[in-house]
């Protein structure tokens, strides 16, 4: 279940999926790997930093391009 809120400056692991266009699974798998850090929330809920996120974005935009 999403939660409804995430504080400004923050996404929540679906709002992640989505940006990425990923399945929530290859969220936590991005986050096993090292490559997105969580940055609050509970371990059933987390919050990721929009930064974080954004990076990680242009960064897999830049090598599929490539």
């Amino acid at each position: 279940m999403e939660p409804l809120y995430a504080p400004p400056g923050y996404l929540t692991a679906h709002q992640v999926a989505r940006l990425l266009g990923i399945a929530l699974g290859g969220v936590r798998q991005l986050v096993h790997r090292g490559q997105l850090t969580r940055a609050g929330g509970s371990p059933r809920q987390p919050l990721f930093a929009v930064h974080d996120v954004t990076a990680l974005d242009t960064k897999r935009r830049m090598r599929a391009a490539a």
